[in-house]
């Protein structure tokens, strides 16, 4: 015969499994939400990651800001094919038919009243190229500089000196050094400028979780 103790053990597993298997609450998203796109296996994009880690828990390399319209959520970004355009929800989330990992974050209430501006001005930079030195600049934009500028009227996010280095060796990867003999151009380390690992790690930010 079970004993009593031995119930209560099996009734807790069983509530214990059954919490396990849930899933996990829909997120339903609104404008001014931003989305941050892991990174890829494309040679930048892990180099993005690798120089701009704030912490072990993010490794993005894109964020795109989330408008809700009559039709639809799209998304603003700046993006390498394309520049400064409004994509759907799906394409974002699946960018050359590929799934890639995207968590979205939420700006906490104090922050909130920057978003209709913010979205205004997002619109207003449409239709630039993309900026591949990642040098700020007022003709061409960056994911991260896209979304800073957005919201650059009421100062949510910092400019911080940037830096191509990889944290462990102090030394610039391969990667970033082939880039920048290719643009004809120096590595601008120290100069102003934003990513999105750097974003992400806002406290004006809330982590709202993975988008499927």
């Amino acid at each position: 015969m079970i004993s009593k103790f031995k119930l209560i053990l099996l009734f807790l597993y069983f509530i214990g499994l059954f919490a396990c298997t849930q899933p996990e609450p829909e997120i339903k998203l609104q404008s001014g939400d931003l989305l941050f796109r892991e990174k890829s296996s494309e040679n930048i994009s892990e180099a993005i990651d690798l120089v701009t880690q704030t912490s072990g828990e993010t490794h993005f390399s894109h964020v795109g800001l989330v408008e809700v319209t009559d039709t639809g959520i799209v998304v603003l970004h700046a993006y390498p094919e394309g520049g400064t355009c409004i994509v759907s929800l799906n394409e974002f989330l699946h960018p050359k038919g590929d799934s890639v990992r995207v968590i979205a974050y939420r700006l906490e209430k104090e922050g909130q009243k920057a978003i209709p501006v913010a979205i205004q001005k997002a619109h207003s930079m449409l239709g630039k190229p993309y900026n591949f030195s990642y040098v700020m600049s007022d003709t061409a934009y960056y994911c991260s500089e896209f979304i800073y500028l957005a919201f650059a009227v009421d100062s949510i996010f910092e400019l911080e000196p940037m830096t191509f280095k990889d944290p462990k060796t102090g030394t610039f990867p391969a990667a970033w050094v082939e880039y920048y003999q290719k643009m004809g151009i120096e590595i601008p380390e120290g100069q102003p400028g934003c990513n999105p690992n750097g974003l992400a790690a806002s406290e004006k930010l809330e982590r709202l979780g993975k988008i499927e």
